[in-house]
């Protein structure tokens, strides 16, 4: 059986992850060019198992044993209403699963879990080259008119 033909499971990321899950951010985050120092992890993988409801949450996929994917998101106020809103701020699954459905069953995790945590909203960001993913993207949300700015 091919690892894309294997099934896959959609679960939170336990204690025993950490360095399958820190391999897996760190090519998130190379694909997005950019690196973070090793106190950004330590306090990162304590943030995710934290019980901070403000906090970090992860949701994993695991497939033939080894973690595949991956999605940070946590919940926070809005000042537009009364219930938190999710964020989602990282997505990853690796290249040899991208168009299995990894990535749609690890947002539709989230999904889940904000309407358990009674947050209606789920947002994301990406960049606009990011081509493949938006077009997982485009079916699963939709395009908002938002542009963003940050603090240079």
């Amino acid at each position: 059986m091919s690892q894309t033909d294997s099934p896959v499971t959609i679960r939170p990321l336990q204690a025993g992850d950490e360095a399958e899950w820190r391999a897996l951010w760190t090519d998130y985050l190379a694909f997005y060019e950019t690196s973070v120092p090793e106190d950004v992890y330590q306090t990162t993988w304590s943030r995710l198992r934290g019980s901070d409801p403000q906090d970090f949450s992860c949701i994993v996929a695991e497939q033939d044993g080894r973690l595949v994917g991956l999605t940070h998101y946590l919940f926070h106020r809005h000042a537009w209403k009364v219930e938190n809103i999710c964020y989602l701020q990282d997505l990853y699954a690796t290249p040899e699963t991208r168009g299995t459905g990894i990535g749609r069953a690890l947002i539709e995790a989230v999904y889940e879990a904000a309407d358990e945590a009674g947050a209606n909203g789920v947002y994301w960001l990406t960049q606009d080259f990011n081509h493949t993913a938006r077009k997982l993207y485009d079916r699963i949300g939709k395009l908002t008119p938002f542009i963003r700015y940050q603090r240079p």
